[in-house]
């Protein structure tokens, strides 16, 4: 019988690219990869534990493969991720049935650990911090995303220690790869179809190999001829250099979308939340980058009702949202993450952190709703990535990372091409293609 692998991600788009790189370690050793929860003989949880219950959510996917493997063979199942790096030794003492528990800096170890487990029947746990064994062990392993749109982790861990974040525990100390081994891998990348680098960190605009930084990377994946385009997330404000606002004269193919978390627009909550930049600098990147290119966008991440939020620095945040205008945002009430120094701290009454995030979403909702009716009548570049689901069109993305739904066909996939469009909504853009080069491109 074949062995068949299904993997489940939660959380960030550094949890999609080692979900994909844990795939192609993991053929090499048999396996397959299934989209049915049935037909797998492996079952892999890749966790995430940013979000509230993060930890309850693993235990509930448990208890749904239990039923369904209930009249079946029990499939191996294996827990990864931050969830599995925070609880290691206590998931296994919890719930006999999970068999192997991996931490973000062992996957390296994956297929000797499944085949150890085969043979010993040994219920194990590896959470050893080894990000230079991880990545010298992936870089001999091609990365076969064969997307159009791929990502490619530079960077991974934080040494910023905020006081809500669990990211320092969970994925350790900042570690940047090797330069040589990102172009490799980018290269490969780009050679095998994918036109759009989408370059990773948690950290990822304090990359630094020696002289080398995210700069530089860009410049030098920018000379690939088959890219088209070069994003990178998530940043963080501290970060951003003076060489990296540089990029943004130079670069025709980084594209004018901005992700930069400020968490909070009231100096006070930045402190207390150890964040390490204020407001001033906040606006100082954001004015250097509009003088630069006024097409540039901003999107970032709000954390509402954090311990020690008053109604002042409330309004603050949302002024600061109306003045930047972010186009795409993620905001949640502030969840106590275990470990963490915000974890014991008193928490603000749920009732008035939820009448603060509705505010906030509103006012983010406005502001990409603005900038969407904007595109309206304009053509626009899009990257075409695939065909929606019922095949009878194709789904691309702006240059803003906006979805766009048009009426393309299947050898549009993996081009850049003009689309006028005709109506929108918050989230979704929807136009025509347009053949004439005559148009105007937005």
């Amino acid at each position: 019988m074949k062995k068949k692998i299904f993997i489940k991600t939660f959380g960030c788009q550094m949890n999609e690219y080692d979900s994909n790189r844990i795939y192609d370690s993991v053929k090499n050793i048999g396996f397959e990869k299934t989209e049915n929860y049935e037909d797998a003989n492996c079952y892999l949880l890749n966790t995430c534990h940013i979000r509230d219950k993060a930890k309850e959510k693993v235990y509930h996917e448990i208890g749904r493969v239990k039923k369904i493997f209930r009249l079946k063979k029990k499939p191996l199942v294996i827990i990864a991720g931050c969830v599995a790096q925070a609880e290691n030794q206590e998931m296994l003492k919890r719930e006999p049935y999970i068999d192997l528990v991996i931490g973000p800096q062992a996957y390296h170890k994956i297929n000797d650990t499944i085949l150890n487990h085969i043979e010993k029947k040994k219920k194990i746990e590896e959470t050893e911090f080894d990000a230079i064994s991880k990545f010298k062990y992936f870089n001999k392993i091609k990365n076969d995303s064969g997307k159009v749109s791929s990502f490619l982790t530079i960077q991974e861990g934080c040494d910023k220690f905020c006081h809500f974040c669990v990211v320092p525990y969970t994925r350790g100390p900042e570690y940047s790869r090797p330069f040589r081994q990102i172009l490799d891998e980018a290269k490969y990348l780009a050679d095998t179809g994918t036109q759009e680098i989408i370059l990773l960190g948690q950290n990822v605009n304090a990359y630094n190999d020696g002289r080398y930084r995210l700069s530089n990377l860009i410049l030098e994946i920018e000379k690939y001829s088959e890219v088209k385009r070069i994003r990178y997330t998530t940043s963080h404000p501290k970060d951003m250099t003076d060489d990296l606002i540089e990029v943004y004269k130079k670069s025709k193919k980084l594209m004018p979308l901005v992700h930069l978390p400020v968490q909070s627009g009231s100096d006070k909550i930045l402190s207390l939340m150890n964040r390490k930049h204020t407001i001033n600098n906040y606006y100082k990147i954001y004015d250097q980058l509009k003088e630069i290119n006024p097409s540039i966008q901003f999107s970032s991440d709000f954390i509402i009702g954090y311990p020690g939020e008053e109604e002042d620095d409330f309004k603050i945040t949302l002024e600061l949202i109306k003045k930047i205008k972010f186009i795409n945002s993620y905001s949640f009430i502030f969840s106590p993450r275990p470990g963490t120094v915000a974890a014991d701290l008193k928490i603000i009454d749920k009732k008035i952190s939820m009448e603060r995030l509705e505010k906030i979403q509103s006012q983010l909702y406005d502001n990409q709703i603005h900038m969407n009716k904007s595109l309206e009548d304009k053509t626009i570049n899009v990257l075409v990535e695939n065909l929606t689901e019922d095949k009878t069109k194709v789904f691309g993305r702006s240059e803003y990372m906006t979805s766009v739904i048009f009426n393309g066909k299947k050898d549009d996939v993996g081009k850049i091409v003009s689309v006028k469009i005709n109506k929108s909504n918050r989230s979704t853009l929807f136009g025509e293609r347009v053949f004439s080069s005559n148009k105007k491109v937005a």
